[in-house]
């Protein structure tokens, strides 16, 4: 049998339940066997991470200790340099011969992909899933895709990172486990690089 894994990749500076939630319901949805979450290193397009890969990584664990779905995957914060999904799902592709693999993204990122690094190859390294709210629709596009609807949730890893900066509860915005994290390591208190 066919191993079927998703592929989150994502900053996750740091990991939130918004997160959490569209791998749960894309899980369920496409009867996935697993959901990988892969922080990148270098978001092309974003500013650059304020807690370190390994902090960063490390937060993915503990969000997901105890989810039998859910994996981590270093590949990207490996590989350095900027972070290229071509380059993340060819490397996975590597490590994990036979399975299909299900790239999980915004439905707005999703409208983007005709203008992502190396498109005619990256369409056939995966079935590209766009995660939107309900009510919200993709025009057509010209890639293997489905579309998920998720729960709206109102969190980003900016809130969070502002909320610690201003003192405030990040509980509930991010499983316990994150939050004790960025406590026990002082993160998101200082400015842009700490």
């Amino acid at each position: 049998m066919v191993t079927r894994l998703g592929i989150l990749g994502g900053t996750f500076d740091p990991v939130h339940i918004g997160h959490l939630a569209a791998a749960s319901q894309v899980h369920h949805d496409l009867g996935l066997d697993r959901v990988l979450l892969v922080p990148a290193n270098a978001q092309p397009l974003k500013p650059a991470p304020i807690a370190s890969g390994s902090d960063r990584l490390a937060m993915c664990h503990a969000a997901i200790a105890n989810d039998p779905r859910f994996e981590t995957s270093d590949v990207d914060l490996v590989r350095g340099g900027a972070t290229y999904s071509v380059d993340t799902l060819g490397d996975l592709r590597k490590a994990h011969p036979g399975a299909e693999f299900f790239f999980i993204t915004g439905a707005d990122s999703l409208a983007t992909l005709p203008q992502w690094k190396n498109y005619e190859i990256l369409v056939t390294l995966a079935t590209f899933v766009g995660v939107q709210r309900p009510g919200h629709s993709l025009e057509q596009l010209d890639a293997p895709h489905v579309l998920v609807d998720v729960p709206a949730l109102a969190v980003s890893s900016t809130n969070v990172r502002d909320r610690v900066r201003a003192g405030a509860p990040i509980r509930y915005l991010v499983p316990d486990a994150v939050a004790q994290y960025v406590e026990d390591h002082q993160l998101y208190l200082g400015g842009l690089h700490e």
